[in-house]
């Protein structure tokens, strides 16, 4: 059958949301080739999954869109923090937080921030940036089924504007699509968690004198928490187009149907607390929180990535996040397979790294959802009680215990209590300010096309030398750069208080090697008698090579 497939590709992608796109985004700037089918039309039309972590934003920073978002996102730029009150007449409430960065901390450990920018605003962003990096979206296309052998995958798509089927020959297929993921039942992975959480009816209206009503509260989400209309209430201009998530119980029988535009405006309108209050019903559509988990992530040459492969609550907006991050996971180890420079084992070490901050970070997402009582939630016995608190812990901690790592504490817990980046390897590597021929830089935006290696200026152990001439021989994407105040580094000190060893737990004859994706795969705290051999045995071991 793969003999005659009409298209060959590296990597097919299925699914064209968040994660499929951020897919297709990461591996263009890796210059794969790969080919995207979404079945739907076109990008969301709905506003929802809002919430862009810091890390996100890193990773959309390095790879040049992070001006694009922002621009996006300015209608909503001023908004922060969750307020939960009865209805929005008078001053009752609380605010469950009030700033997502109060007095400013994030800087000392990420050159960006968070970022409110809806899947309706963002994915056009994306798709935008990935088409011109070259890659292949096709929209209105539907994966009908897929085989896969030794050597690769073949699919069958369906054109669904010309009825057309074509085959795609692929070496690896990603699917990104969705919590009813066809891909993952077609494989038989079955899924892990407590399940359904509860439902809720998303309903996007107009209402002109909202407001008003609203005044200065600039939040994110507003949990309105009236006993008889309970929801949620989101602003999408903070003018007159709003979004309110009304609580659903299929459970007990109650269809979508029932949400009429005129259930809908009396809901909003006593949960708001203004009983002529005007709402024009504009759109409306179902959505379900869970928390599950796929029991692998792979099978063959074939990986599941975002809702595809785990479910969350949306307290917290880990769900959308995680998924990108495991596209940017996969992205550079299919890129160094393809490329030559890793063995395949490699991606054996997505699973291994991805799914265990996938269940640490769902259990904590439910357990957010209990502490903010999320309208709609009651939790069963048992769900929600893992460890509650601050999510830059969450965001930025989370370390892979295993994997493409060497040096890792596995008795470490994979999301920590507290946040450290200190270089330990399999965290996130630190963020310093640097300049380089002058421009001010972070190290983060040092890691994406290839390995690199910190090294002290002078180099008097060896290390960035080494590390030169095995990018040379050996042919792995290998950067070196040699930092200190001097005229011989190649990264320079923004100030005297910088300390690149210090921040990455090494004296300055030691030596950080940081993967494409920004976490340390492993450091030498001091010299060495032969970096380059040093060096040799631990690239071999990091990339699965012989």
């Amino acid at each position: 059958m793969h003999q005659k497939a009409d298209h060959r590709v590296p990597v097919l992608i299925v699914g064209g949301s968040l994660v499929g796109l951020s897919m297709s985004l990461f591996l263009g700037r890796l210059g794969v080739r790969h080919l995207l089918v979404e079945r739907h039309s076109g990008t969301s039309i709905h506003p929802r999954g809002r919430g862009n972590n810091v890390r996100t934003m890193e990773l959309f920073r390095v790879a040049g869109i992070e001006p694009d978002i922002k621009a996006a996102a300015s209608l909503l730029a001023d908004n922060h923090g969750i307020l939960q009150t009865p209805t929005l007449v008078g001053d009752a409430g609380e605010w469950l937080f009030k700033e997502i960065d109060p007095g400013g901390g994030l800087a000392r450990f990420s050159p960006t921030g968070w970022c409110l920018c809806s899947q309706n605003d963002l994915e056009p962003v994306l798709l935008d940036s990935a088409r011109e990096l070259g890659g292949d979206l096709r929209y209105y296309h539907r994966m009908e089924s897929f085989e896969q052998d030794a050597d690769g995958v073949t699919a069958v798509v369906l054109d669904r504007d010309t009825e057309r089927t074509y085959t795609v020959r692929a070496d690896y297929l990603v699917a990104a699509d969705g919590p009813r993921s066809p891909v993952r039942g077609a494989l038989g992975i079955g899924q892990s968690g407590p399940g359904d959480l509860f439902a809720n009816v998303s309903a996007t209206f107009r209402s002109a004198a909202l407001a008003e009503v609203v005044g200065d509260r600039r939040f994110i989400c507003c949990y309105l928490t009236h006993p008889d209309a309970d929801g949620a209430l989101l602003p999408v201009d903070n003018k007159e187009h709003w979004v309110f998530h009304a609580p659903w119980h299929p459970e007990r029988g109650e269809t979508l149907d029932s949400f009429t535009p005129e259930r809908l405006r009396g809901h909003i309108r006593q949960a708001v607390g203004v009983p002529d209050l005007d709402v024009e019903i504009t759109g409306k559509a179902s959505w379900r929180a869970a928390e599950r988990v796929a029991d692998r992530y792979a099978h063959g040459r074939v990986f599941l990535a975002g809702d595809s492969a785990h479910e969350m609550s949306p307290t917290g907006a880990f769900g959308s996040n995680t998924g990108i991050q495991d596209a940017h996971n996969l992205a550079w180890k299919l890129a160094a397979v393809l490329g030559g420079w890793a063995g395949p084992a490699l991606l054996a070490t997505y699973d291994t790294e991805r799914r265990p901050v996938a269940l640490a970070t769902s259990a904590r997402a439910s357990a957010r959802s209990v502490e903010h009582s999320h309208p709609g939630f009651a939790p069963a016995p048992g769900v929600g009680v893992g460890k509650r608190g601050g999510i830059l812990n969450v965001v930025l901690g989370y370390h892979y215990p295993h994997g493409a790592v060497l040096g890792t504490d596995p008795e470490q817990p994979v999301v920590p209590d507290a946040l450290a980046l200190s270089g330990r390897p399999g965290t996130r590597a630190p963020h310093l300010w640097l300049r380089r021929a002058g421009e001010r830089i972070s190290t983060l935006d040092l890691y994406e096309r290839s390995l690199v290696l910190l090294a002290d200026s002078p180099d008097d152990a060896g290390w960035h030398a080494a590390a030169r001439r095995l990018a040379e021989t050996d042919g792995v994407p290998l950067d070196a750069y040699r930092v200190g105040p001097g005229s011989d580094a190649d990264l320079t000190y923004e100030d005297d208080a910088t300390d690149w060893a210090r921040a990455h737990g090494v004296t300055a004859d030691g030596t950080v090697l940081i993967r494409p994706d920004g976490f340390v795969a492993w450091r030498a705290t001091g010299a060495v008698p032969d970096p380059e051999g040093v060096l040799r045995e631990i690239l071999r071991s990091l990339l699965q090579t012989s």
